[in-house]
């Protein structure tokens, strides 16, 4: 189908079944995957630290330029692992507007999620906000950078250092994606990846924990191995966040072709930006100094009922978008979270258009006629 005009050119999309997700995993050529897969069988280890893990750990150490990379089994267990090696304890003040992972996995290790309420433009967690929220009781901040987009890293590092908190990233959304020329894992005591299969890059399932803090990442390395100090003695207590050689070898694969991967992703967003165009759409800002990834490609609709009634178009032209992130997190059943007007307003009203590598122009064209015609 060369063009994007009219309701046959739809039909057609859903005669043929063709149906457009939100999102696509990224798979290298096959060839590849098999040379590291006749590694794993020669050397007849699957896991525990093997030489694949070892060798993607120092590449992503390289490419990110960070000091220590451990990689682990999700980014879930990445965030449970990094609260656990602060030694958190008490109130973290997080935001209510992300994965539900980042609130659980506080709530998980024992401590209590305070939220603090978002920055309009760029929905990541307002550094002022957070400031006002800090009690006795409060250890530590969890902030996350959402769809790629640096948090007020600067400011929230002052607010850190002034009341002696730790300062932990979930960074699940930034792999690729830099501020004031580094990598944005590179900020806080702790960054924590997600290599989840719709990630850009991935290891199918996987994750990964990052620090600059010698002590720290001692913690981190027994901690994600059961607590082991060799095969008879312990550090202390731990949890299995290991990797496969599989996992690894995905990430092997994917890595030499990330370059490729964002450059797809952004010509797909500009795509998008010229379609969309004077539309009654926004888009969240993106702060100057940025080298976003394009992880994502959410829009803001006026209202939560324009929202509902265009994804109920694109759906029944099998495109299936997502509402990311919604409900807003201060509706969780097991927190006590106290009133955040902007994500509770904010969260019914965001959806992420689908983008992936292999999304065409004229996909796109369907999307956003479907949309505009919706509106």
């Amino acid at each position: 189908c060369s063009t994007i005009c009219d309701g046959w050119v739809c039909f057609f999309f859903i005669k043929a079944g063709h149906m457009i997700p939100v999102t696509q995993s990224y798979l290298p050529p096959m060839e590849e995957y098999l040379h590291y897969l006749n590694q794993i069988w020669e050397s007849h280890q699957l896991t525990n630290h093997g030489p694949l893990v070892v060798e993607l750990e120092r590449k992503l150490k390289e490419y990110l330029g960070v000091r220590h990379l451990f990689l682990v089994s999700n980014g879930t267990i990445a965030l449970q692992i990094a609260i656990r090696a602060l030694g958190l304890r008490g109130e973290v003040i997080t935001t209510p507007f992300s994965y539900v992972a980042t609130t659980s996995s506080i709530v998980w290790e024992g401590c209590t999620p305070v939220f603090a309420d978002i920055h309009p433009r760029t929905l990541c967690i307002d550094p002022q906000l957070v400031e006002e929220s800090i009690t006795t009781q409060t250890t530590a901040i969890l902030a996350t950078h959402v769809y790629g987009i640096p948090c007020h890293v600067d400011e929230l590092q002052r607010i850190a250092m002034k009341h002696n908190l730790k300062l932990i990233y979930d960074a699940a959304h930034t792999f690729g994606a830099r501020y004031k020329g580094s990598s944005l894992v590179s900020y806080g005591d702790v960054s924590t990846l997600s290599f989840h299969a719709t990630k850009i890059f991935h290891t199918a399932e996987g994750g990964a924990i990052i620090t600059n803090n010698d002590q720290v990442a001692h913690q981190i390395s027994y901690m994600r191995n059961f607590g082991h100090k060799g095969q008879e003695d312990f550090w202390g207590l731990g949890i299995n966040g290991k990797n496969s050689e599989f996992h690894a070898a995905m990430g092997l694969c994917i890595l030499p072709h990330l370059a490729e991967c964002i450059a797809a992703r952004k010509q797909v967003c500009g795509w998008y930006d010229k379609r969309l165009a004077g539309s009654a759409l926004t888009r969240p800002l993106i702060p100057e100094g940025s080298e976003y990834n394009y992880a994502y490609y959410p829009v803001l609709f006026p209202t939560e009922k324009s929202l509902l009634r265009v994804r109920e178009a694109l759906n029944a032209r099998q495109i299936f978008p997502r509402r990311y992130f919604y409900p807003s997190l201060t509706s969780l059943p097991y927190v006590s979270a106290k009133h955040c007007p902007r994500s509770e307003e904010i969260s019914p009203r965001v959806l992420c258009l689908p983008l992936y590598n292999g999304l065409s122009e004229n996909e796109v064209g369907l999307i956003t006629e479907t949309i505009i015609a919706s509106l």
